[in-house]
């Protein structure tokens, strides 16, 4: 069947294994602080701001301004991941996810499931919300993901070869050099959400739901089988 576009769109019981090896903590990443005077005397604003210190700080508040608006907790290509979670149970902290605002991917605390082993996990994983979680280098070979909510996860180098994404939201996911062979995207939202260098042979795209511009990005990806660029609607 045709891929659904959003006009207008732009951007027994299977075991389970968990592994928690030790990886380098990479140094924090620095952050940039915004410092901006306040004018107490609400009364001179207009003749403050026609000062070239009153230009400065107009133009340091719609800076601080931008800096807001524009911030994400999902974790941009050139910034350094945070250290390595040291908590026992961090990879079973999948099995509950994230509770609170799914959708954009705000959390309480992050949801780390970097080298975590959920091969072939059948039950545990079906309909949470892991948003915003930072998957990389995990392993879901095999493992039953439908409608789960996946928004503005990192899955850079992350496996999932032959995972049912069926009814999903996989919105804003960065799958940048994942294993995603043989994966089944079946009515699953993919609008926003990144593929470079990702393996995606024989996975099926029936019904997938992307808006254009970043249907036009995924149909580059070479290692689409001829059946899922049909499904996809690639020209």
């Amino acid at each position: 069947m045709a891929t659904v576009c959003l006009p207008g769109a732009c951007s027994s019981p299977a075991h389970v294994r968990f592994s928690r090896r030790p990886a380098a903590a990479p140094a924090p990443p620095s952050q940039a602080r915004i410092r901006c005077a306040a004018i107490e005397d609400q009364t001179s604003f207009l003749e403050f701001s026609c000062s070239p210190k009153g230009m400065k700080n107009l133009a340091c508040g719609m800076l601080a301004a931008w800096a807001i608006t524009t911030a994400s907790p999902v974790v941009a290509a050139s910034q350094r991941l945070p250290p390595l979670s040291t908590e026992p149970d961090r990879c079973e902290r999948a099995f509950v996810g994230n509770t609170i605002g799914q959708a954009n991917g705000v959390y309480d605390k992050p949801l780390d499931l970097r080298f975590c082993d959920y091969t072939n996990d059948k039950s545990h994983l079906k309909g949470k919300s892991l948003s915003a979680a930072l998957m990389s280098d995990a392993k879901f070979d095999g493992a039953d993901m439908t409608e789960v909510v996946m928004s503005k996860a990192y899955a850079v180098g992350a496996s999932f070869k032959g995972v049912d994404f069926s009814n999903a939201v996989l919105d804003r996911v960065n799958f940048e050099k994942a294993n995603l062979k043989g994966a089944v995207f079946k009515n699953t939202v993919l609008s926003g959400s990144t593929f470079n260098d990702a393996q995606l042979e024989d996975a099926n795209f029936e019904d997938t739901i992307i808006g254009y511009i970043d249907l036009q990005k995924l149909c580059t990806n070479n290692s689409i089988s001829a059946e899922g660029r049909a499904e996809l609607g690639c020209k």
